[in-house]
């Protein structure tokens, strides 16, 4: 029960830190992201090349799901 507890506090961490919405956190969950790692995806100004983390897990969403896959709630 704890280490639900703990994960889900990691992933509150990531959604203030990241200024996520829950329908993309629910989609990094269901992609299988690890939220320690999501520093590392996050555009950070300096690597213009990148998308900015919402866009960039809704693509990944979009390429393993489907383009109208829904997400469970």
């Amino acid at each position: 029960m704890t280490s639900n507890i703990k994960k889900e506090a990691i992933w509150a961490e990531v959604k203030k830190r990241y200024r996520l919405s829950n329908e993309i956190i629910q989609m990094a969950k269901k992609l299988g992201l690890n939220p320690k790692k999501l520093g590392s995806m996050a555009n950070h100004h300096q690597q213009p090349w990148k998308q900015p983390l919402p866009e960039f897990i809704k693509s990944l969403y979009q390429q393993r799901f489907g383009e109208h896959a829904e997400i469970d709630q």
